[in-house]
């Protein structure tokens, strides 16, 4: 599973620029052109790390670095991206929340380098898979559904992990029950892991009768779908 890394600057040129050179360097880059698109793009893809720009229009960018640390202060890193070279200016911006501090102009290979020490640093904090604003933590045993956290059981939460593992890939009830029942009897429980799977669609998606995340095959199992 690829890291994800946002990119938040209002220059078009510039942050598809950043977006091609981190995409050459194997990360998956979502990108926002202001502060309150950052939002949004950040609770639906929980990045591991954000390269932000300070002059973002709509929300500023030391706005955005303090309220993306009150979401999740350690398993994010950020790096400020920014035309003010003052040392007050890079000092506010450390003091604040950011993990580093480069200026315009920059080199685009540079700011790579930097993204790789860094999560180098804290990549161990950003352990979670992430499809549309479903992110699961395995470490901490947490799932967040945009910015809500999930209660699942611990089955459910074994369950949707195994799925979240093999998106888009048709899961039998015997590979289910493999999963959260090594050693049981595959006849008596194929009822018990639908039981499971319809709890669990009650809590992951908008429509339960119609669920778009967790889709039954019929004849075959079950996928979960990475749309």
């Amino acid at each position: 599973m690829k890291q994800t890394i946002l990119v938040v600057e209002d220059d078009q040129m510039i942050r598809r620029l950043i977006a091609i050179y981190l995409n050459k360097a194997g990360f998956d880059v979502v990108e926002a052109a202001d502060g309150q698109a950052a939002k949004e793009v950040f609770l639906t893809y929980h990045p591991c790390l954000i390269v932000l720009d300070l002059m973002l229009p709509k929300v500023s960018g030391e706005d955005l670095c303090k309220w993306v640390r009150d979401q999740e202060r350690n398993e994010v890193s950020i790096i400020m991206l920014s035309a003010k070279t003052k040392t007050t200016d890079k000092i506010n911006g450390l003091k604040i929340g950011a993990d580093d501090y480069l200026t315009k102009p920059f080199d685009p290979d540079e700011l790579v380098a930097h993204v790789e020490a860094v999560l180098r640093r804290t990549g161990q904090y950003c352990q979670k898979i992430t499809y549309n604003g479903l992110c699961i933590k395995p470490r901490k045993g947490e799932v967040l559904l945009f910015d809500r956290q999930l209660d699942l059981t611990k089955h459910e939460f074994n369950l949707l992990y195994y799925f979240m593992e093999h998106p888009n890939i048709v899961l039998s009830r015997e590979d289910l029950i493999h999963q959260l029942y090594p050693y049981a009897d595959k006849i008596v429980l194929d009822r018990t892991i639908d039981a499971h799977i319809k709890k669990l669609r009650r809590k992951i998606e908008v429509d339960p009768t119609t669920p778009k995340r967790i889709q039954t095959v019929r004849g075959m199992g079950y996928k979960f779908v990475d749309e």
